[in-house]
């Protein structure tokens, strides 16, 4: 297991929803736990993973997700069992929408 992390400073989309989990760890697929909480601003994303080594695919792909969401004060978890970076990058936007109430 390894085990990333990531930060990005000033958000500028608050989330006000309860916390949220979509997907399911399992072979090849990955959960996604986010949470609004006072970070000051800041985004934070905690990966856990069963594919270890892949750090620079893991930060282009959190960084992207950051960039077209652009998160203040919220906490990701992800736990991960060799999600495709396509599955991740469609999980972290339906947590997204979840908690902007565009899927129910």
């Amino acid at each position: 297991m390894e085990t990333l992390n990531y930060r990005f400073e000033q958000g500028r989309r608050s989330l006000s929803a309860e916390p949220r989990i979509v997907g399911v760890v399992s072979s090849g697929n990955l959960e996604v736990l986010i949470e609004s909480t006072p970070l000051g601003g800041a985004c934070e994303v905690g990966i856990q993973t069963a594919a270890v080594g892949f750090g620079p695919i893991w930060q282009a792909v959190i960084t992207d997700f950051q960039e077209r969401w652009q998160l203040a004060d919220t906490r990701i978890a992800i736990n991960d069992m060799g999600a495709t970076p396509a599955v991740v990058s469609l999980r972290l936007d339906q947590a997204i929408e979840s908690m902007l109430g565009e899927v129910k």
